[in-house]
């Protein structure tokens, strides 16, 4: 099928990149989900009985955790897993058991565990000190790699993604002299404020899904921040017409990874763009999942849309706490002529700069490539299952990461998201775990293949899959 003979009902993605392609199944026959709830029962009572070490963790943890964990995305009930090492792409958990790692610090971890490049330099700088506080030639060195990758006028280095988007935003607003931002509903930016808004709104509250209102986390002082689908240039006009004197910037990621994977539809960052461009506001993508994930220079480049600014963290430390923002000199200038403060006591330190170094090296074209290769031919193979099973769902792929939705027709925004089958979602997510194949929680992330993963570790994820659709079809 060519992309001219798709229609839109079968089609939601850009047709200038043959990797970003997916095509949802011919026919598919609902689930019967009386048979999800009795799979789910099991496979709940299989999952306690086999983690009982992480469940006295677990509970061990409550005492000083508030839900016993350190970042809130790690918990589920009954009890999350606990990992007591890792190495390449392979998890051991308190229980002993080992686990395929596809969830790989959501990006963080995109040269493995432990790379011996990144052990390596890490080592001979803790030889050297671990935090100055004064310039160093190996922040710049990487600064300078940074720049060339991701064609980058200047950057600064931050400590993580909410740090990075934070920051460019504050730029922005002092760029343009306008306060107010646009953001993606459903879009995930890290816990800054003004980039709270509409996370994952109830759709009760979220106003009619053509026109979202922006929904505000009480504990958030957001600012002027509207809300508009994704996908959709003519709100974003609207938007802009109405407002167009107050938006500093769009804020956005380019392919949204907060909501599984959402592709753009042919034409529309490059629509985004030139609609900032008329009405003077900065487009600001953010790539903190996607970044190296999406390929050698990231999303940005591999798209073919230039942002003013972007921001960077996960895939370009090796496992260590990095970020980074940056773009255009002339908006970059805020900070060196003192419109803009950017602080930081660990930003660009001996021990990240190491790290990055190393994953710069091992981040080849070739590395990248050959990882994604594994990837398109996991994402095959689970097309095959999902077709010959029937199933009610479709695979999507960008870069080295990719996913399984469980709806009919492509997920264009956040709406379409909240109208796909959950519960076989959680169901899927559990049958993987329980068989060694540990993917992340939030029932709406996606796998990522790392260059230590092997097509023989994708196969056991295409193998747990296709034992999933026979009982389901039992």
């Amino acid at each position: 099928m060519t992309d001219t003979e798709l229609t839109d009902a079968t089609r939601a993605w850009p047709d200038h990149d043959p990797a970003t392609k997916r095509t949802v199944p011919e026919s598919s026959v609902p689930v019967d989900q009386d048979r999800v709830e009795k799979l789910m029962a099991q496979e709940w009572e299989r999952f306690s009985s086999s983690t009982t070490g992480s469940s006295a963790h677990h509970a061990r943890a409550l005492g000083t955790l508030p839900l016993g964990v350190t970042s809130s995305f790690q918990y589920w009930e009954p009890h999350p897993i606990a990992i007591e090492s890792a190495k390449g792409a392979w998890l051991t958990d308190v229980d002993g058991r080992q686990l395929l790692d596809l969830s790989m610090g959501f990006g963080a971890m995109l040269v493995g565990h432990l790379h011996p490049l990144v052990v390596e330099y890490v080592t001979k700088a803790l030889e050297s000190g671990t935090l100055f506080v004064t310039p160093s030639p190996s922040a710049t060195s990487v600064a300078e790699l940074f720049q060339k990758r991701f064609n980058l006028e200047q950057l600064r280095f931050a400590n993580s993604g909410t740090e990075a988007t934070m920051y460019a935003v504050k730029a922005a607003r002092v760029f343009t002299g306008r306060r107010g931002i646009i953001k993606i509903e459903g879009g995930y930016h890290g816990g800054y404020d003004a980039l709270s808004v509409s996370v994952k709104p109830e759709v009760a509250e979220a106003g009619p899904e053509e026109s979202p209102i922006p929904v505000v986390p009480f504990e958030a002082e957001a600012g002027i921040v509207h809300v508009v689908p994704y996908n959709d240039l003519d709100r974003l006009e609207a938007i802009f017409a109405e407002h167009g004197d107050e938006i500093s910037a769009v804020v956005m990621e380019p392919v949204l990874e907060n909501i599984s994977i959402v592709l753009p539809d042919a034409g529309y960052l490059q629509g985004v763009r030139e609609t900032c461009d008329r009405h003077g506001a900065l487009l600001v993508f953010d790539e903190v999942k996607t970044g190296l994930t999406a390929g050698y220079a990231g999303a940005s480049r591999r798209l073919g849309v230039t942002a003013d600014l972007i921001t960077l963290a996960k895939s370009i430390g090796g496992g260590l706490p990095l970020a980074a923002f940056g773009g255009r000199a002339d908006i970059m200038a805020t900070i060196s002529d003192g419109r803009m403060w950017h602080f930081g006591t660990y930003n660009g330190n001996p021990l990240v700069m190491a790290a990055a170094a190393a994953v710069d090296e091992i981040c080849t074209e070739e590395a990248l490539d050959h990882a994604e290769e594994i990837n398109n031919g996991a994402l095959d193979a689970l097309d095959e299952v999902i077709a010959r099973y029937e199933l009610p769902a479709h695979t999507v792929g960008f870069g080295v990461k990719g996913a399984v939705t469980w709806a009919t027709a492509p997920v264009r925004n956040y709406r379409d998201y909240k109208r796909t089958d959950f519960g076989t979602a959680e169901l899927s997510w559990l049958w993987g775990v329980n068989r060694g194949i540990l993917t992340p929680p939030g029932l709406d992330e996606q796998w990522l293949v790392s260059v230590a993963h092997t097509q023989d570790d994708m196969g056991l994820l295409v193998q747990e899959f296709e034992e999933l659709a026979q009982a389901l079809r039992a």
